[in-house]
C-alpha cells in the first residue's frame, strides 16, 4: 500500500483534492480520527493507496508529525496567491524538519491571483530546499486551460470532472515552457553529473532519464517539485497521482525516517475513542508484519481491520495501513516490536499545548468521570497536555488552540457524555516582604487536661529573588529545647502559606531567637503553632508587596510579522529580549521576550491574529518581580472564595 500525507492551510482546497483522488475509484473507504484526521482508501491503477488528510489551521498542527510518520510522501496544497504563501510556512517547515519527501500542488488554477512565477518565488521564501516547477499553464486570455508537463513536454488541455486531453503544444506558451524546462533541468544537473554534461554539450537527454532522476532527487528529498491544478475541477490529478507513483519512494524510506530498528512491526499514528466501540489504533505495518491476536508492545492485540473498522483483516503486512480495534496499551506516536514501545523522533512530536483552560465538570457526579475521559484523551490527542492546578486541584488542560478546546468539550460530550465548564487559568501570584522584622509570640492554653505553652521570639527578614523560605535558630541556654525547633520552623512554613493578601509568601528568612517553654504544658503542637502565629503577626509589619510570574515567550513567527510582535510585546507590558532568524528554517524568526503571566492568554489571541495563524510560543517560566498595579478581581474573587 502506498500512503501519502496532504497538508496545507485552511481554505486551500486539500480536502477537495483527497476527495476527488478517491473518486478514482469506485469503492473507497473512509476513517476519521476525532473530526480531524481523516484516512482515505482507494485503488489507483490497480495498487492500493491512502490519502491522510489533516484539517488544516494551527489547532491541528500537532497531527501532521504522526501523519508524515505513517506516510512515504507529502502532498503540501497551496493557494495561487503570492501573498498568501506565507499560510503554507507552517507546513513546509514541518515537511522539511520530517526529511519526507514532498510535492507542491498549486491549487485552483482556473482562478490565480497571480503569476506562478511569483507564487513559486514566494513560497521559496519557507523553503531550504529549492523548489522546481514541473508544469506550466497553458492561458486562453486571463483562463488558465491546460498545462504543459516539463519533462515530456506535453500540452494537456482540462476537462471538466474528466482526464484531460492531449493537445498540440501552443506556440504562445513555447518560449515560457523552453524557459522553465532550462531551469529545471538545470536545477535537475545539480544532482546528476551525467545531465550536466549533456547540457554543457547541447545533447537533449531523453525524458525517461529525466523521470529517473527526478524519481531520485525526490526520493532523497533534495528538491520540492511543484505541480499546477483545479482539485474541485478534476484538474490535474492523474499528474499528480503518476508523479506519486512512479516517484514517490517505498515505505521502507518511511520506516527509515521513523528511525525503526530491524524489529519493529509497527508504527502507530493516530487512535480514536469511538462511542460502543471503544478505543481504535491507526497502524501501518512494518518489518515482517503483524497478525490478529499477535503480542505487540508487550501485550496482545485486538483484532484488525479495514479502514471501515468492519471489515475483519488476519494481518497487517508491511507498508499497510489498517486498525486495531480494543487494543488500549497502543498509543500513537509509537513505534512498536513485540515486547516494547519506542517514541517516533522529535519531528513527530508537537508544539507545546500553550492555551491553557481550567476544567471542572458542569455537573458534579462526573468529577471521577473526567478524571478517567480526560487521561484517555491526553492518550489518543497529540496537542494536549494535562496538568492540575495548584490552588484549586482542578485539572489543567492545555491545547493547541480555542478550536482544538471545542473539540476536546465536543468529544467529551458526544463520546463520554460529559459536560464540561472552561475557564481562565488563574496567574499564580506571591508575596514577600520588604523590611526585617522582630515579633515576640506566646501561645498559651489551658483546658481540664494538660495544656499548651509555647513562647518564641522571631525575625522575619526579606531574601533575594528566587531564595525560597530559610530557617535558622540562634536560641542560647536551651530556652527553646532543641526537639521543639523544628515545629517552630514547621509552623512558619505553615503561616507562609498564606500572606497577608491571600498568597503564598516566598524568599523569605525566619530566625528563632529566643524563648520559653514548659516542662509540662509545651509540646510539638504549641511550637509549632507558636511559631505560625508569630510569623503571621509579623508580615504585615514587613511592608508586604505581591509578586507577578514573569514568563518567557520563546515566539517562532515567519519573518514578516517580526516588526508587527514589537508594538504587541509592548501592548502587554513585557520587554522584548531580541529576535533572530532561525539558523535551520528559511523565512522564520526565534523572537525572545519577558511577559507577565497574567497576559498569557492575551499573547495566545494576539499572536494568532498578527501572524495569520502560523506563529506559535512556547513560555516558561523565568522570574517573580513586584506587581506595580492592581491584582485583577478576579484572582481577588478566587482567593476570597478559596
Amino acid at each position: 500500500m502506498r500512503v501519502f500525507t496532504v497538508l496545507g492551510p485552511s481554505q486551500s482546497g486539500k480536502s477537495t483534492l483527497v476527495e476527488a483522488i478517491s473518486r478514482l475509484d469506485d469503492r473507497p473507504t473512509k476513517f476519521d480520527v476525532s473530526g480531524t484526521v481523516h484516512l482515505h482508501g482507494f485503488s489507483y491503477l490497480g495498487e492500493p493507496w491512502c490519502a491522510v488528510d489533516v484539517d488544516g489551521g494551527g489547532d491541528s498542527l500537532a497531527y501532521v508529525g504522526p501523519a508524515m510518520a505513517i506516510s512515504d510522501a507529502a502532498v503540501v496544497v497551496v493557494p495561487p496567491d503570492p501573498d498568501a504563501a506565507v499560510l503554507s510556512a507552517p507546513y513546509l517547515r514541518l515537511v522539511e524538519e520530517a526529511g519526507i519527501p514532498c510535492f507542491l500542488f498549486i491549487n485552483r488554477m482556473d482562478n490565480p491571483n497571480g503569476r506562478i512565477r511569483d507564487i513559486i518565488a514566494a513560497l521559496q521564501t519557507y523553503c531550504t530546499h529549492h523548489i522546481a516547477l514541473r508544469q506550466v499553464p497553458i492561458r486562453e486570455g486571463d483562463q488558465v486551460i491546460g498545462a504543459v508537463d516539463l519533462i515530456s513536454e506535453r500540452a494537456w488541455k482540462y476537462q471538466e470532472g474528466q482526464p484531460s486531453a492531449l493537445i498540440e503544444l501552443p506556440k504562445s506558451v513555447e518560449e515560457r515552457e523552453q524557459e522553465a524546462r532550462a531551469e529545471l533541468l538545470e536545477t535537475l544537473s545539480d544532482f546528476d553529473d551525467h545531465l550536466l554534461e549533456q547540457l554543457i554539450e547541447d545533447k537533449l537527454p531523453p525524458s525517461e532519464e529525466i523521470y529517473d532522476l527526478a524519481a531520485q532527487v525526490l526520493q532523497n528529498h533534495q528538491l520540492i517539485p511543484a505541480c499546477l491544478g483545479s482539485a474541485s475541477h478534476g484538474n490535474g490529478l492523474t499528474r499528480l497521482m503518476k508523479a506519486l507513483r512512479h516517484e514517490a519512494p517505498e515505505f521502507d524510506i518511511a520506516a527509515h525516517r521513523d528511525e525503526a530498528d530491524d524489529d519493529a512491526l509497527a508504527v502507530a499514528g493516530f487512535a480514536d475513542v469511538k462511542k460502543h466501540i471503544g478505543k481504535i489504533t491507526v497502524l501501518r505495518g512494518l518489518g515482517r508484519g503483524i497478525k490478529n491476536h499477535d503480542p505487540l508492545g508487550g501485550e496482545t492485540i485486538g483484532n484488525l481491520t479495514g479502514l471501515d473498522a468492519k471489515t475483519q483483516i488476519p494481518a497487517l503486512e508491511a507498508g499497510q495501513i489498517g486498525l486495531a480495534v480494543k487494543s488500549d496499551h497502543l498509543n500513537p506516536g509509537n513505534l512498536y516490536d513485540t515486547e516494547k514501545a519506542t517514541p517516533l523522533p522529535e519531528w513527530a512530536t508537537s508544539h507545546p499545548s500553550g492555551y491553557r483552560q481550567l476544567v471542572t465538570p458542569a455537573h458534579e457526579r462526573d468529577d471521577v468521570r473526567l478524571s478517567n475521559a480526560l487521561a484517555r484523551l491526553a492518550e489518543i490527542d497529540p496537542g494536549l497536555h494535562l496538568s492540575q492546578d495548584d490552588a484549586t486541584g482542578h485539572a489543567i488542560i492545555g491545547t493547541q488552540g480555542p478550536q482544538h478546546m471545542r473539540r476536546i468539550a465536543a468529544k467529551l460530550e458526544e463520546d463520554f457524555g460529559i459536560e464540561i465548564e472552561t475557564e481562565p487559568v488563574q496567574t499564580a501570584y506571591r508575596e514577600t516582604i520588604q523590611k526585617p522584622v522582630e515579633h515576640h509570640h506566646r501561645h498559651r492554653k489551658q483546658s481540664g487536661g494538660a495544656g499548651q505553652f509555647a513562647d518564641v521570639v522571631i525575625a522575619v527578614e526579606p531574601l533575594p529573588r528566587g531564595s525560597g523560605f530559610q530557617f535558622e535558630e540562634v536560641v542560647k541556654g536551651g530556652a527553646v529545647p532543641k526537639n521543639y525547633i523544628p515545629s517552630v520552623a514547621q509552623g512558619a512554613q505553615d503561616a507562609l502559606a498564606q500572606g497577608p493578601q491571600g498568597f503564598p509568601v516566598v524568599d523569605v528568612k525566619v530566625t528563632l531567637k529566643d524563648g520559653k517553654h514548659h516542662s509540662v504544658d509545651s509540646s510539638d503542637y504549641a511550637f509549632r503553632t507558636a511559631g505560625k502565629n508569630a510569623v503571621r503577626e509579623a508580615l504585615p509589619e514587613a511592608k508586604p508587596v505581591v509578586l507577578q510570574p514573569i514568563l518567557h515567550a520563546e515566539i517562532h513567527l515567519p519573518s514578516i510579522y517580526v516588526g508587527d510582535l514589537v508594538p504587541t510585546i509592548s501592548s502587554l507590558q513585557g520587554q522584548v529580549l531580541g529576535f533572530e532568524g532561525n539558523p535551520n528554517i528559511s523565512g522564520w524568526e526565534i523572537f525572545n521576550a519577558l511577559i507577565p503571566a497574567v497576559a498569557e492568554d492575551e499573547l495566545h489571541r494576539t499572536l494568532a491574529s498578527a501572524t495569520r495563524g502560523t506563529g506559535w510560543v512556547n513560555l516558561t517560566f523565568d522570574h517573580y518581580e513586584e506587581l506595580r498595579g492592581e491584582v485583577p478581581k478576579a484572582t481577588r474573587e478566587q482567593v476570597a472564595n478559596a
